[in-house]
């Protein structure tokens, strides 16, 4: 299992595929590869924003992130986890999470991603500072998301 935090610009599918080449090449088991990436985007509440600065506290931080690693493993046959996470200084369509699951199976990959992901929004000690487009304004994001979009019913289809 691989889990960093880094202050700069990484290219999510290199990762991806450079942990695979070197980590679970002679592992012909997994059948399953699970792949997040979450990217920042240019607007947060119906306002633009420019940057983001995301703060956190380095041991406090990485120790979530092995708990949330760790209560994905009991879960779930993984056979290896990519974690990837940024700190500081963030802007639009820049990667902010990279989440790779390898299973045996698929059911194994999807759950436990999406369950990392769930808890890294949730649990993980992050603090996101926006700086708004239109002007040189910050302000704290107060809550995240929760990762869904309201869903048409059949009649409004």
């Amino acid at each position: 299992m691989t889990i960093c935090l880094i202050e700069d610009r990484f290219d999510p599918w290199v990762e991806v595929s450079q942990h695979h080449q070197t980590r679970l090449r002679q592992q012909n088991h997994c059948g399953a590869t699970a792949v997040f990436v979450g990217t920042m985007r240019d607007f947060n509440e119906d306002t633009s924003v420019s940057s983001m600065f995301l703060e956190h506290y380095p041991n406090m931080t990485e120790n979530q992130l092995h708990i949330i690693v760790d209560q994905a493993c009991e879960q779930w046959q993984i056979e290896d986890i990519l974690l990837i996470h940024r700190v500081g200084y963030i802007y639009p369509s820049d990667a902010i999470v990279l989440v790779a699951t390898w299973a045996i199976h698929r059911g194994d990959a999807y759950d436990s991603n999406r369950f990392i992901m769930e808890q890294l929004k949730s649990s993980a000690p992050f603090w996101k500072k926006e700086t708004v487009a239109d002007s040189s304004s910050v302000r704290w994001v107060q809550r995240n998301t929760d990762g869904y979009t309201l869903k048409k019913t059949e009649t409004e289809l």
